[in-house]
Order: structure tokens, then sequence, then C-alpha cells
């Protein structure tokens, strides 16, 4: 072969593999551009009534996510459950919600899969009792989110979560604010933020925040977050997204700090909505 040839043959291919990322972003742009399914509209109008509440900039931007996301997510039914489209457009339309207003998004780089169950489903834990002693304890939960690169849903929950949006209960914002904080590792309430001036900032602010639910959960205090957010820093996180998203007024009276970390991050004001 022509040593020429040879030589452009190599630089394609140098080419190629340092284009990786562009020829991935020129892919999703491709599939933006294609028209938004009329009958995911009608999903949309049934099943994510938070959706007609956004700007209506944002309801684009969200609608060209969530075809990215489709696109590209794997969703696998569990314990007999068939998926459909209302199922991956109803979670795609909330798992999204926490993309907007990113100049690129990585769409959850490090999620492989998204199982779904029909209701509530049962996993095993090894628990510590006070005494120090481990005990098997079987739970049935509404979600997880895995840092291996899983998100298990349970469908009746994430429909329950979409339908009312204004109570602060989400189990699909509730998981995916978990994979972001599981971009760079465990989750541990430490997202990656825009630089590393602000994580200072982010961790005053939540580490005080963390601190007096703690105080109001172990005295059964009421609280706008829910005391599951007093677990750890990551559940904080989670259970702040949701309130985040779904009662921002409450949250900016009550925790202009916290509203405002929040805000930064997400690089939305719902207050503005």
């Amino acid at each position: 072969m022509p040593f020429f040839i040879v030589m452009g043959l190599m630089l394609l291919l140098v080419a190629w593999l340092a284009g990786q990322p562009l020829l991935t972003e020129l892919r999703r742009a491709r599939i933006r551009r294609r028209p938004f399914p009329a009958e995911w509209r009608e999903i949309l109008r049934r099943r994510v009534p938070y959706v007609h509440s956004l700007p209506a900039d944002l309801q684009l931007q969200l609608k060209k996510h969530i075809q990215v996301f489709v696109a590209e997510k794997p969703f696998i039914g569990c314990a007999g459950l068939e998926v459909t489209d209302e199922m991956r457009i109803t979670v795609a339309a909330q798992a999204c919600l926490l993309l907007l207003n990113r100049r690129r998004s990585s769409y959850y780089p490090r999620l492989r899969q998204i199982l779904l169950y029909p209701g509530a489903f049962l996993v095993n834990r090894v628990h510590t009792d006070s005494a120090g002693v481990l005990q098997d304890q079987r739970r049935a939960l509404s979600g997880e989110s895995w840092s291996q690169g899983q998100v298990i849903l349970s469908w009746q929950d994430t429909v329950d979560g979409a339908a009312v949006i204004d109570d602060g209960q989400n189990v699909v914002i509730h998981e995916f604010a978990h994979q972001l904080d599981q971009e760079n590792g465990e989750a541990n309430g430490a997202p990656l933020l825009a630089g590393r001036r602000h994580y200072a900032r982010w961790s005053k602010v939540m580490a005080a925040e963390f601190a007096k639910l703690q105080v109001q959960a172990e005295g059964q205090e009421p609280s706008l977050l829910n005391h599951y957010g007093a677990t750890n820093p990551a559940e904080f996180f989670a259970v702040a997204s949701e309130v985040f998203f779904e009662q921002p007024q409450q949250l900016a009276a009550e925790h202009p700090s916290l509203y405002r970390e929040l805000a930064g991050f997400y690089r939305l004001n719902p207050l503005s909505w």
C-alpha cells in the first residue's frame, strides 16, 4: 500500500479517536433536531403535569433532552413488567429536569440502564444495631441509585410522584440527584460543581442545613425536608433536590441559603416559573 495512503489512514484513525466526544455530540444534535412525537407530548400532558409549569424555552429544552435520554439509556422491565413508551417518557421527563440549562449535558455518563418494577421492590440489607450486632433486613423500596450504573424505580411510585407536583416527594428526582452525586465517585452530598471555588460555600451551607435536619429528626420536629434526609449527606442532597423542584417557594422562605446553593448547582430558579 502506498505510503501516503497509509499515512492518511493513520491520520484518519487518530482524528476519529480524538473526536469521540465530538462524534457523540454530533449524534445527539441529530437526535435533538427530530420532531418531538405527538404521542410523547400526550404522555407528558397526562403523566408529567410539572412540564406545563415550565417556561416555553425550558419546555423545548426538556423535550430535546428527553429524545437523547430515551435514545441512549436502556430500560429493563423487572418482575414481569413490560416497558412501554409511556414509562420511558415519564421517567425521562423527570430525570431530565435536573439537566436543564447545562451548556453540554453529559446525560448521566455513568448510568447504563434503568430497571423498572411494577411497584415497591424488596432488597436485602445488612444493618448494624445499637449493640453492634449485624442483622439481615428486608426492605421495600420505591427507588435506588447504584454507582455501578443502574437506577431502579417502582413504576407506581414514579407515577404517583409525577402526579402531584407540589408535595416535595418525587422518587425520580431523588434517585437521579444521586446519579449526579455519583458522577465523581460514591454519593456523598457533594456533586460536581462549576468550579473549585464553589465547594467551600457548598460544604458550609450543606453541613449546617444537614445538622439542623438531624436535630429536627431526632426530636421528631416538623420540617419542610423529609427526615429521611438526615440519614447521611447524600440523602440530604437528594431530599433537598426534591423540595427544590416541587416546593421552591417554601424552600426559599425557610432555607434561603440552601435554596441559593441548589439554584446555582441546577442553574435554575423555579421561583420565576
